[in-house]
């Protein structure tokens, strides 16, 4: 049995999966917000509660834990994360001691590309772009069923890159938690969207809404969307041409925007360095799901 925990900034959710992949057990609690003790605590009772419901001796299952941020390789501490109170911890040595038994961890977005890579929307695809639309902005790499995490384990991470190709109002951009301005994530986050029809608008109205009274006829969400999907071309071109991708996945709560799909590949051709642009932009088939199941799938991943 392969136990998934997939560690978010509001909930942490595990799934138990049998050795085909099925899904055993599912739980879901909400994250000790700024307690690093609490969430390490959380993690470790969730893999005991999975195991004693399932019916398995406690101990015995294989663990994988996807988490905000990454394992530094030169100070095996937490860093990057948006889950501020993890970071400079031994996230990774501390679930290990509290478990009792090798445990494997990786970026969510790592974990979301490894599963749509492996039993999702891209399976059987040999080079995987998976992207995270939520409350951050994430990706992870997938080479042949190989998640590629990097000499200095950030790969993929293009959130933190600068919207390329800025127009004039869109510079100097705006202030991100990392200490910069105008990276990825401040303009393709599900908040970003929200700041960005307020800009224009007056109006204080969350991605869902956007969306729904865009697809009603509303010219102002219509227009935000316009230029969401804008920089979001902007953003995956400047990924297509570094690693030439046969597959994006989009997962993350603005994924179920469906007219991303559509538009997005008629935008971004003119940015990509190509005559012609056959990378394909899909939705995830595992939805939400995505990231703790391939939190457990960390144990089939050949690294």
């Amino acid at each position: 049995m392969r136990i998934g925990i997939d560690l978010g900034g509001t909930k942490i959710a595990g799934v138990a999966l049998g050795d085909d992949g099925r899904e055993l057990l599912r739980l879901r609690i909400d994250t000790p917000c700024g307690n690093y003790g609490a969430t390490v605590d959380a993690v470790c009772a969730m893999v005991h509660e999975l195991e004693a419901e399932v019916g398995r001796e406690v101990g015995t299952a294989r663990v994988g834990v996807g988490m905000p941020g990454a394992i530094s390789p030169a100070t095996g501490t937490v860093k990057n994360a948006n889950s501020v109170w993890l970071i400079g911890h031994r996230f990774h040595e501390d679930v290990e001691a509290c478990l009792g038994r090798e445990v494997r961890v990786a970026n969510d977005a790592d974990c979301f590309a490894l599963s749509e890579a492996k039993d999702g929307a891209a399976a059987g695809r040999r080079l995987v772009f998976g992207v995270i639309l939520g409350t951050g902005v994430g990706g992870g790499v997938v080479v042949e069923g190989r998640l590629l995490a990097g000499r200095n384990a950030i790969a993929g991470e293009w959130g933190h890159n600068p919207l390329p190709w800025p127009r004039p109002d869109e510079l100097p951009g705006r202030e991100c938690y990392c200490g910069r301005q105008g990276c990825l994530e401040t303009w393709l986050c599900g908040l970003a969207m929200e700041c960005d029809h307020a800009d224009a608008t007056g109006d204080d109205l969350e991605p869902p809404e956007i969306a729904k009274r865009a697809e009603g006829g509303d010219e102002a969400c219509a227009a935000t969307l316009a230029r969401y999907e804008d920089r979001l071309a902007r953003g995956l071109a400047s990924v297509i041409n570094v690693l030439d991708p046969e597959v994006i996945v989009l997962g993350g709560g603005l994924s179920r925007i469906g007219r991303l799909y559509e538009n997005v590949p008629k935008l971004w051709g003119e940015w990509v360095f190509s005559d012609r642009v056959d990378t394909e932009l899909v939705a995830p088939k595992h939805g939400d799901d995505s990231g703790v199941r391939g939190a457990a799938w960390l144990w089939e991943d050949p690294t």
